[in-house]
């Protein structure tokens, strides 16, 4: 994201003059709580904690790290109704997808636990009087920047995968949901020897604190591009390693020959699906002019049954809902349609209907930038040439869908995007140890799968030859 559009972890609430964070219910506008930012000094203590817990934790077998890996999972079920109430009275996620957030986090917590262990290094071919092999040792202290859209299961996956490689973390989660983040911090740590992971309320002032402490080898962040970047400089700063996925701006490429219905399935599904706040929502759609007639019918009869449903929640709070609507709204006077939504509902809470616009052009900001709300914007091409020309033009590299029957449109796009992963038919979905890199604008480094472990180690190299 570009700095004036909604950051994911940057606090857009009303705070006191004393820098209290206060947090309101986006369903109702009722308060929830009030949390307290750790000031540099609380922030250097728990750097210090971990930096004091790292050699114990890195001389601890992998086996074992494993086995401690499962028992957090253990407790995070047992505590999964709470934290999905604590979920959804502070982001408005309904209740059934934050439980499912909670399970995908116990579920990647369970995949570290056996990953960690055969994390392994590798053989080198030498002189066949010696030997020669890698090893993979801790970098010392994580600090893990997480956001609100997916707070559970985007924390799980780093710092389990940081945990179980024999790091130890300083946990900051979003300020937006501090409540769970919290707690879902002290649930984690309970289950640990002490300090292996710490974690500090705060905002992005606190983030910056953190980031910059010169004690901090390594920062996994989710978030925005802005705080992205931000990151990436500070850490250039200090030597500390970097790993991010940041903001995205998802195309979807509808070919023709598909089923236009289905594939306004597809869209709806990626445009709307968490109102649209996930890194990899679909943020435009390219159709083909062949079927864009029934598409958008579809389209739009898919964003009616979503407005209002259990299943659609609001936006995370009115700064957010602010900052899409002034796009909607760009778009709306530069021409763009809505055939349904792009109107501020009346009443309390931060709700935004489902909306699709039509008559999108490139060079609109809901064209160009993550919108991160349930908006479909639409522009009819000629083709799937054009399509893809469009698609690609873009700064940012998170992922992109495209769906087709013709095998060299799909060879053509996967060769062309350049982003961290290309889904064909399916907007979602993928292997469970399935690891993307994100490029440019959109991040660096592995965030999950198999290589994050990768991005926690260093490797060592080792060379033996018998004395003489």
């Amino acid at each position: 994201m570009l700095p004036s559009t909604p950051s994911r972890d940057d606090t857009h609430r009303l705070a006191p003059a004393d820098g209290d964070i206060v947090i309101t219910d986006p369903r109702t506008g009722d308060p929830v709580g009030t949390v307290s930012p750790a000031d540099q000094r609380q922030v250097a203590a728990a750097v210090e904690r971990a930096k004091a817990a790292a050699p114990s934790w890195a001389r601890t077998a992998p086996a074992q790290r494993g086995a401690l890996l499962h028992r957090i999972a253990a407790v995070l079920r047992d505590h999964e109704t709470e934290l999905a109430r604590l979920n959804e009275r502070e982001t408005g996620k309904p209740l059934d997808q934050a439980l499912g957030g909670i399970a995908a986090g116990v579920a990647t917590f369970v995949q570290y636990a056996e990953l960690g262990p055969l994390h392994t290094g590798r053989a080198l071919r030498g002189p066949a009087t010696a030997a020669d092999y890698t090893v993979a040792e801790p970098r010392g202290v994580v600090a893990v920047i997480t956001p609100w859209n997916d707070p559970v299961a985007v924390a799980a996956g780093l710092i389990g995968a940081a945990v179980v490689t024999g790091n130890t973390v300083v946990f900051k989660p979003s300020e937006r949901c501090p409540h769970l983040g919290r707690r879902l911090g002290e649930l984690i740590a309970q289950a640990l020897p002490q300090d292996v992971v710490v974690t500090v309320d705060g905002d992005a002032d606190t983030g910056a604190t953190l980031v910059a402490h010169p004690d901090v080898a390594m920062v996994a962040h989710v978030g925005s591009t802005a705080a992205g970047e931000r990151i990436a400089r500070a850490a250039a700063l200090t030597g500390a390693h970097v790993v991010r996925e940041n903001g995205g701006n998802d195309a979807l490429l509808v070919d023709a020959g598909v089923d236009p219905e289905w594939a306004a399935g597809q869209a709806a599904l990626g445009a709307f699906a968490n109102t649209g706040q996930i890194c990899t929502s679909v943020e435009r759609i390219f159709v083909h002019q062949d079927l864009a007639d029934a598409f958008l019918v579809a389209l739009v009869r898919e964003a009616e049954a979503r407005t209002g449903s259990l299943s659609f929640g609001p936006l995370v709070d009115d700064a957010l809902r602010d900052l899409v609507h002034e796009q909607v709204r760009e778009a709306l006077d530069d021409g763009a349609e809505a055939l349904i939504g792009g109107v501020v509902p009346d009443g309390p809470g931060s709700w935004y209907p489902a909306t699709v616009l039509v008559g999108c052009r490139p060079s609109m900001t809901i064209m160009r930038e993550e919108t991160f709300g349930p908006i479909a914007p639409v522009q009819i091409v000629r083709d799937f040439d054009e399509a893809l020309e469009l698609a690609a033009h873009d700064r940012y590299g998170l992922a992109a869908t495209v769906l087709s029957k013709d095998l060299d449109h799909i060879q053509r796009a996967v060769a062309t995007l350049e982003v961290g992963t290309v889904k064909v038919n399916a907007v979602f979905g993928g292997a469970p140890g399935g690891s993307a890199e994100p490029r440019r604008a959109s991040g660096s480094g592995f965030g999950y799968g198999p290589g994050l472990l990768d991005e926690m180690t260093l490797t060592k190299v080792v060379h033996i030859e018998a004395a003489p």
